[in-house]
Parts: C-alpha cells; sequence; structure tokens
C-alpha cells in the first residue's frame, strides 16, 4: 500500500483502530523477555531515531461553525 494511502486509512475510525491493534500487538511483543534479550540492529536504532526527531503532525480537523 501507497505510504499516502495509508496515511488517509489511519485517519478513518476503523483505520485508527486497526492501527491502535497493531501498535499493542507490537509492544506485547516486544516486553516478551526472550525478545527483550534479543540485541537490536544498529540501523534499527537508527532509524527509529530519525522517526522521533520529526516532528509530531498536528491533525487537521475542521470546526464547525454554527450557521445563523
Amino acid at each position: 500500500m501507497r505510504p499516502e494511502r495509508q496515511h488517509q486509512n489511519w485517519r478513518s475510525e476503523a483505520g485508527s483502530r486497526l492501527w491502535l491493534s497493531g501498535l499493542i500487538a507490537a509492544m506485547k511483543h516486544a516486553e516478551r523477555p526472550d525478545v527483550r534479550r534479543q540485541p537490536v540492529a544498529p540501523e534499527i536504532l537508527l532509524e527509529l531515531r530519525a522517526q522521533l526527531a520529526l516532528p509530531a503532525s498536528v491533525p487537521t480537523f475542521r470546526t464547525s461553525t454554527p450557521r445563523h
């Protein structure tokens, strides 16, 4: 799936739930002792640091205004 398509999918309610479920599953996997003992490849750490250095995206939701 193209990145811009993924970006749009997680903004829907179903996409948000799917993304959150994936995050929870990854965290549960990472907390396992056998996984925690494994060394992390340096290139993965570099990618993670680069991702964390990016500014957080601000959601651009339209606020509704009452019409009189």
